[in-house]
């Protein structure tokens, strides 16, 4: 997996003009999704969406807002993610997205916050304590 340098990504193509945001977040993940009506791509960090989340499965994670608010692909979008880890970052750049077409008309609420898109999950990673081998994985214990 190539990460493209901040040189790279400036020299890639942005969009521009009147857009929409919603952020999102997931653990540790927070993406930045500007919505732009009438034009076309779908660029993460400057770079192709098929370029920064390769697997299908991500792809389809990312687009199911789309789907479920049944709107055709006349929207640009640019988002800029950082933080966690490629899954987290693909939840949070549905959460975005999310956000982001509810600002853009208030008749998809309902429809996206049926199927969930609209709410951050609250999940997190739990803390190591002390004395402790992991959050809750205590050490082995020994008669002798």
């Amino acid at each position: 997996m190539k990460i493209a340098s901040k040189k790279e990504i400036k020299s890639v193509k942005t969009l521009s003009g009147k857009y929409f945001e919603g952020i999102g977040r997931r653990k540790t993940s927070i993406a930045r999704v500007r919505l732009f009506p009438g034009e076309k791509g779908f660029f993460v960090n400057g770079l192709d969406l098929s370029t920064y989340f390769p697997p299908k499965k991500m792809q389809d994670k990312i687009s199911t807002p789309f789907k479920v608010a049944a709107t055709e692909k006349n929207y640009g979008v640019s988002v800029l993610v950082k933080g966690g880890g490629k899954s987290s970052q693909a939840e949070a750049v549905r959460h975005g997205l999310s956000r982001a077409l509810v600002s853009f008309d208030k008749e998809l609420r309902s429809r996206l916050k049926k199927a969930g898109f609209l709410k951050r999950d609250p999940r997190m990673v739990e803390r190591k304590k002390y004395g402790l081998k992991k959050a809750r994985r205590s050490p082995q214990w020994q008669k002798r």
